[in-house]
């Protein structure tokens, strides 16, 4: 294993004069590897790894997962931590954090009201959010700057003050820098955006989270999380033809629905595995984030330590190998569910509309439309994003447009591409893949999120006009991408997004269909074949990272009190030790309820600093059960109807405080936490549904709100919107004890009903606090 060591020694010698490469000293068989080359004293501890799965698998008496062996492999005390799938809270310690700049706002100004002085574990941000896709990459970015000018310099200077890394405008979008830098088998990050998990394509557990949930990591607070359940997806055959990484997420989304997953870790593991490139494992982890769960992992092979060389972190690659005994599940583990798949049967899939659950095969979806009333012309295809932007997949969607045009063919349909960093973007310039793509009649957007978080200033149709886009994204809600309620998005591989804007309609089957090129002559095109990584060494492009100083305490973070963009937080007032009486009802909400329905993005992320600001999108999408519009309620002090925010604002002035009753899976999608910031902010202080999504329900809990489920789900059509609500018992409110609930109709009669909770005992002091980070400050008082 030494000469092992040496050989990527050399190798990174090799390659000292690429700036993102750094060389470990090899001092024994064990040496010190850091866990990224921009952090060069911070080494990766598999020896601690190791010696807590040791302490974990003599306790438990039985084979682990590999999800198990990361997740308690992490426990901050793992000789007395209760550990009891789906049931007990976990207290671990992750190695790391990365925030994206929308929501890295909120977090870093809760870190600055906790009043440490730095950063206790390696974290990042990075400036991937607030580019709005118009004119093409340089353009765009360029507006982005200048626009974006006062956070971006918010976000650098808190970056250089409390010893975090940042990551400029134009680097690229947060998950494909992760990948590429600081992901790696065995570690544990969490992330303040749901598509955290993409990082599982390099063998970690990698969540997503909350900016309150990322405040704890950084503060050296051991971070709890409801201990998941493991569900096996077992892979056997191999993928080929048209088939790809993407339609293995698309068909288990379309078993598990987008709430399947809510609680678990979905584990890949099989034969297939070995099929199947690193990048593809981490579309296929990225995605599994519209099923709920808490985040999705591959174990460590070939495909990885591949990539790692290619993205020189050879030396991480032999630390890996070492030990790769615990980066891979034990045989004769057990899942608590079990999904097989074959890929050699799979059939490339296409998604949607308004929900990613919705899975159909490419061959059955022109019919499907027709049948539905779904626009079959397609409007605009758009490949790239975090999900799909790796080097194959641009290679792979060349190789189709490569077809096209040898037939003098382009597309039919408008075409942007989004390259997922700027190391892909200058990578795929130099190796010709762009040009293919710009040729056929592709625009290529900025290395950002763009179309896919709604930042698309869309002018090819009018809102509200029906029409149909095709997509390599992940998430595809009503108005997710234009702001259009119209718009149906499908989302598919990149290579089908290809196809099938060249054909210009949902009715073509690549599979089986003819073009007809511009002689006339009938053309079929091929499967598309491209090499997973580029034959030499990635093109870093321009250097986009801004080292933290090694001592930023003299740097100066500066929040305009007239600003409209940036806000510092005051603190949420504490529980005032009383039942929550006769609380009016802001909103019944029918039917699905996201983090977009609950805080839109497009044009709303600029107020992500801006507490009060951004309050004003409140709730904005959410249908109204009593008059099925959105946006439009009945203020109950006055009996009119108007605006949510603005009823919620009347309703604070008024010192009534409310509640908001919700459907199945509320809160499911982003991570973003102002879905629970807003409604605190503006008196709320009850959540009550049928069921949460879990980053939603954690995100409530942090600001002190009481998210309810009913014990009963039919009991959501007992409360109508002109009902008051009562919570009792709160004095004597424990974690598994259910909380009584008084309704209150306008006729005088009442109802009682049990309302459950996932509170446990710390949480509990987090409501009565009024917050997570005001319990933290309490802590923070009693030991100084």
């Amino acid at each position: 294993k030494v000469p092992v060591l040496i050989l990527s020694f050399f190798q990174h010698a090799l390659n000292s004069g690429v700036r993102r490469y750094h060389v470990a000293p090899v001092l024994c068989q064990r040496a010190k590897v850091a866990m990224s080359h921009f952090e060069p004293n911070e080494y990766i501890n598999y020896e601690k790894l190791e010696k807590n799965i040791d302490i974990v698998r003599k306790r438990l008496d039985r084979p682990l997962t590999l999800s198990e062996k990361i997740v308690y492999g992490h426990l901050d005390d793992p000789a007395k931590q209760e550990i009891e799938r789906g049931k007990t809270y976990l207290r671990l310690r992750p190695d790391r954090v990365a925030m994206q700049d929308a929501t890295a706002q909120m977090a870093m100004l809760q870190f600055i009201s906790s009043g440490l002085p730095k950063v206790a574990v390696p974290s990042t941000i990075h400036c991937d959010h607030l580019i709005e896709a118009q004119s093409g990459g340089e353009k765009d970015l360029r507006r982005a700057k200048d626009i974006n000018q006062e956070v971006y310099n918010f976000l650098a200077t808190a970056g250089a003050k409390y010893g975090v890394g940042f990551w400029k405008p134009g680097s690229g979008i947060i998950h494909q820098i992760i990948l590429e830098n600081y992901s790696y088998p065995g570690v544990m990050l969490i992330g303040t955006d749901s598509h955290t998990p993409n990082g599982g394509g390099l063998g970690g557990i990698c969540i997503g989270v909350g900016g309150a949930d990322a405040v704890d990591v950084m503060a050296g607070i051991p971070w709890e999380l409801k201990c998941p359940k493991v569900i096996g997806v077992k892979l056997t055959g191999k993928l080929s033809g048209w088939t790809s990484p993407k339609d293995v997420i698309l068909k288990v989304a379309g078993i598990l629905t987008v709430k399947g997953g809510t609680g678990a870790i979905i584990e890949y593991h099989g034969p297939g595995v070995d099929s199947i490139s690193c990048t593809g494992m981490a579309t296929i982890c990225n995605m599994g984030a519209e099923i709920g769960a808490t985040t999705s992992i591959f174990p460590y092979n070939e495909r990885m330590r591949k990539y790692l060389g290619k993205t020189g972190r050879a030396d991480i690659a032999a630390l890996a190998d070492e030990f790769k005994q615990h980066l891979v599940p034990d045989s004769g583990c057990q899942y608590d569910q079990v999904i097989e798949i074959n890929l050699s049967e799979l059939k490339p899939h296409i998604n949607g509309p308004f929900t990613p659950d919705l899975a159909h095969r490419v061959s059955d979806i022109g019919a499907v439309a027709e049948k539905e009333g779904w626009p079959v012309d397609i409007r605009v295809g758009l490949i790239g994003s975090c999900t799909n932007s790796s080097y194959e997949d641009m290679g792979r969607s060349a190789a189709v447009a490569k077809q096209a045009l040898a037939h003098g063919l382009k597309c039919k349909s408008k075409f942007t591409i989004t390259p997922g960093s700027e190391q892909i973007r200058a990578t795929i310039e130099r190796d010709g893949y762009a040009k293919i793509l710009q040729e056929v009649g592709g625009l290529v957007l900025a290395n950002a999120c763009g179309p896919c978080i709604g930042q698309w200033d869309r002018k090819d149709i009018k809102k509200g006009e029906k029409n149909t886009i095709v997509t390599s994204y992940n998430r595809n809600f009503t108005g997710r991408n234009d702001a259009n309620p119209e718009t149906h998005a499908f989302v598919t591989s990149p290579e089908i997004v290809t196809a099938l804007s060249i054909a210009g309609t949902l009715k073509f089957n690549p599979e089986t269909d003819y073009l007809t090129g511009a002689d006339g002559k009938k053309f079929k095109l091929e499967a598309p074949d491209a090499d997973e990584l580029p034959k030499l060494e990635f093109d870093p492009g321009q250097d986009t990272y801004q080292y933290p100083p090694k001592d930023g305490s003299g740097q100066h973070v500066d929040v305009s009190p007239t600003s409209q963009r940036l806000q510092l937080l005051e603190p949420f007032d504490k529980w005032d030790g009383k039942d929550l009486e006769d609380m009016l009802i802001l909103i019944k909400v029918k039917g699905k309820c996201t983090t977009d329905h609950i805080s839109a993005a497009g044009p709303w992320l600029k107020f992500r600093g801006h507490l009060d600001n951004i309050s004003n999108n409140l709730l904005i999408g959410a249908i109204n059960i009593e008059n099925g519009k959105a946006n439009s309620v009945r203020n109950a002090l006055t009996q009119e109807f108007g605006p949510v925010p603005d009823t919620a604002r009347y309703y604070k002035k008024m010192g009534v405080k409310w509640a908001v009753v919700g459907d199945e899976n509320y809160g499911e999608g982003s991570s973003r936490e102002h879905a629970a910031l807003e409604p605190r902010h503006l008196g709320g202080r009850v959540i009550i549904t049928k069921s949460f999504a879990r980053i939603h329900e954690t995100n409530l809990k942090k600001q002190g709100l009481l998210p309810l489920t009913f014990a009963d789900p039919a009991d959501y059509n007992k409360i109508h919107p002109v009902d008051k609500l009562s919570i009792v018992g709160l004095k004597d409110f424990a974690p598994g004890k259910p909380l009584k609930c008084i309704i209150k109709h306008p006729n005088g009669s009442q109802e009682t009903i049990m309302l459950n909770h996932t509170f446990n005992e710390s949480q509990i002091e987090w409501f009565q606090a009024g917050s997570a980070l005001n319990r933290m400050k309490e802590l923070q008082q009693k030991s100084s």
